[in-house]
């Protein structure tokens, strides 16, 4: 069993340095996240967000150590609490998995197994990492299952997957990842088959137990006003990058990056007539197996300029824990412009 991994005071839960994730390809090595540098705090709820493709799921993976083969780690360092992750064996980061680490995906039903009842699943992830009887994994089992609301728990850990809806299934995916009580918790698209109401209780449900145990949250998703609500701060990823980030409520606000700038304005508005459209983002994300010399934003960027094409942005400091990669934000070499 590893050993148990507390939050320090004063330094990163988490620490990602210069992350590099590759795939080999007919087309080319697939650069799926490219040089992710940034840290979560104990207790703090981050958000990612991005376009399909853009390395969010990948990077998650990469904490995990499930990475899809042929892909791999080819350079960069992922910590908790100062131990390093990278080129643990698979034994080592299985005990890290679901003790050290929860996590919740979004498909519960191919994440549930069918022929198992509900209490012998949430159960299974006890016993995988401590030592209990079997009537202790059970009431673990019932307790978690009532923590996260499902109603008559002790009855309900007795049925099968198929007799709980879309919404419950995924309280119990919570249940499991909370059930060891993990210093961080990777919620990967954790409401997008979800209707909107049973989202904002899904969402309320891991706001209240972020509150009440310090878990700290990686929150993975494409949508733009959950994470607007319930992150602290968020990660904008593009060609497997992260171009922006800062506090969530000031990247929102002010965006400093075109790409940040037209994902909001691609967010439906209920104030917005049927008629008007909904706005897109233009041209398609680049192949990550062939990436610009450039920007990569910049084929499809409303205000590019010469530099652009040409030559990657460093990362442009905009104020504390502020930052963004445009060269509109930074000192462009004169020759350049």
């Amino acid at each position: 069993m590893s050993a148990e991994i507390r939050a320090l005071p004063g330094r990163p839960l988490l620490t990602i340095e210069d992350l590099r994730v590759v795939i080999p390809s007919r087309r080319g090595e697939i650069k799926a996240v490219d040089g992710v540098s940034f840290g979560v705090q104990p207790g703090e709820v981050v958000g990612v967000v991005g376009e399909s493709g853009s390395g969010k799921s990948m990077m998650a993976l990469s904490i995990l150590g499930l990475i899809p083969k042929p892909g791999r780690i080819a350079q960069g360092r992922i910590a908790l609490n100062g131990r390093d992750l990278v080129g643990l064996s698979e034994r080592e980061l299985r005990q890290v998995r679901g003790n050290d680490i929860g996590t919740i995906f979004q498909d519960p039903s191919a994440s549930l197994n069918p022929v198992l009842r509900i209490g012998r699943q949430v159960g299974e992830t006890i016993e995988a990492h401590h030592r209990v009887t079997a009537e202790q994994s059970w009431r673990r089992s019932v307790a978690m299952l009532n923590g996260v609301r499902i109603p008559d728990p002790e009855a309900r850990a007795q049925d099968y997957p198929h007799q709980y809806s879309g919404g419950m299934r995924q309280r119990v995916m919570i249940a499991m990842g909370m059930a060891n009580a993990p210093k961080l918790l990777i919620a990967d698209e954790p409401t997008t088959a979800l209707d909107v109401t049973v989202q904002a209780q899904i969402m309320d449900l891991l706001g209240r137990m972020n509150r009440e145990t310090g878990t700290a949250i990686l929150l993975i998703s494409h949508n733009i006003a959950l994470v607007s609500r319930f992150s602290t701060r968020v990660l904008v990823m593009y060609a497997g990058r992260i171009v922006e980030t800062g506090a969530t409520k000031d990247v929102f606000a002010e965006p400093s990056h075109p790409y940040t700038k037209a994902l909001l304005t691609a967010v439906p508005r209920i104030d917005k007539r049927v008629e008007e459209g909904l706005a897109t983002i233009a041209g398609r994300p680049p192949d990550l197996a062939q990436l610009p010399e450039g920007c990569a934003f910049a084929p499809r960027c409303q205000v590019p300029i010469g530099i652009c094409a040409t030559k990657r942005p460093p990362a442009f400091a905009l104020g504390p824990e502020r930052f963004a990669r445009c060269w509109l934000k930074g000192e462009a070499p004169q020759n350049h412009q």
